[in-house]
């Protein structure tokens, strides 16, 4: 049996194998310094599965409710060490570029309690992120996150078109190229 995460990966290599949107991709590789060279582009988008996530009142929501955005979704935990050092990275990414846009979109994966978010994003002084939560994992295993934190760059059409796996500086200059290049796609 073709477990999910395997047959993504089917469809990453197929997808880049095709070779669409090379250019965009080359635009993205060429900023990719610092820590955005463990950051992984496309060269063809990818469409992202519909499954619906938790929203910090407890209402079902998903991704779709992001498109016309570009998104930076990323899969954490409360007790993830490098997700807390890089949530405040995050939060100073989305204070400098979030609008209409560009969101980050911060999403909890496992068992998560919105009392344990909630501390979590108060003792490092975060305060306009979103806190969705997967419980379930239902997403992230759609997604293949085999480990966390895992950021992943979406674009306006809601299509992953890069991925970093492990904690990054994105709030550092190099982080907010790709961003701002994304965005003027």
């Amino acid at each position: 049996m073709l477990r999910l995460p395997r047959l993504r990966l089917i469809v990453l290599y197929t997808a880049l194998s095709l070779g669409a949107n090379a250019a965009m991709a080359a635009d993205l590789n060429a900023l990719r310094a610092g820590d955005m060279k463990k950051l992984v582009v496309y060269e063809a988008p990818i469409a992202l599965p519909e499954i619906p996530f938790t929203d910090e009142t407890g209402a079902e929501t998903s991704l779709a409710a992001y498109r016309g955005k570009v998104v930076l979704l990323n899969f954490w935990a409360t007790w993830c060490a490098p997700c807390r050092a890089e949530m405040p990275e995050l939060a100073a990414l989305q204070q400098a570029l979030g609008g209409d846009d560009f969101q980050v979109v911060t999403l909890a994966t496992g068992r998560n309690p919105p009392a344990k978010i909630d501390r979590f994003f108060e003792e490092i002084g975060v305060t306009d992120l979103p806190k969705h939560r997967d419980e379930k994992q239902m997403l992230a295993r759609a997604m293949g996150v085999a480990g966390l934190p895992v950021t992943v760059l979406i674009d306006r059409k809601g299509r992953e078109v890069a991925r970093l796996i492990g904690e990054a500086a994105w709030n550092a200059p190099e982080a907010r190229a790709v961003i701002a290049a994304q965005i003027a796609e």
